[in-house]
């Protein structure tokens, strides 16, 4: 299975990617909307890459490659599939800041989504994403997410401080390329 675009292409991890992955847990900018682990040390997240289980229907996570110098940039996944039902949920980040803002997440977004909806039979893919990340927000709706919903002050950011999450969906034959 290749999932490959003009700027991206979306392949398995590998144990080594754990020294691309590492920095990017302690970027500042890259755990601003997320949901963070405690810190990791180096050693850690290279034994959690080495014992990775493998994709499956319900989960499957792929890494980011910028085509251009075949460098991992970030990490995408569609998880909690249930196949009775068609439905997943779909988490997205470009950890290489060098490359956010460039097409390069909004194009895996698509390779991912495209994947879903062909290869696993999904009929909708839903995410959450804080209301305060427009750029995020933007980005989704773009490619045919929906807003359908918040749930109010229950994502706490770094700071401490509590922010809205929005439940955006996109059902199998909304995709904009």
């Amino acid at each position: 299975m290749l999932l490959e675009g003009e700027l991206v292409r979306l392949r398995a991890l590998e144990p080594e990617d754990a020294d691309r992955l590492h920095p990017w847990l302690h970027d500042p900018e890259v755990g601003r909307w997320m949901t963070n682990d405690h810190p990791l040390s180096l050693a850690q997240v290279r034994k959690r890459c080495e014992e990775r289980a493998v994709n499956t229907y319900e989960k499957v996570v792929l890494g980011i490659v910028a085509k251009a110098d075949d460098k991992l940039i970030g990490v995408i996944d569609l998880r909690d599939a249930v196949p009775e039902v068609g439905e997943a949920e779909l988490d997205v980040y470009i950890g290489d800041a060098e490359f956010r803002g460039g097409g390069y997440g909004t194009e895996a977004l698509r390779l991912m989504c495209r994947y879903g909806f062909n290869n696993m039979r999904l009929h909708q893919i839903t995410l959450w994403v804080v209301a305060e990340n427009e750029a995020a927000r933007h980005v989704y709706r773009k490619i045919g997410f929906v807003e359908e919903g918040r749930h109010r002050e229950s994502f706490v950011g770094l700071d401490g401080e509590r922010h809205d999450m929005i439940l955006m969906s996109m059902l199998k034959g909304e995709l904009t390329w």
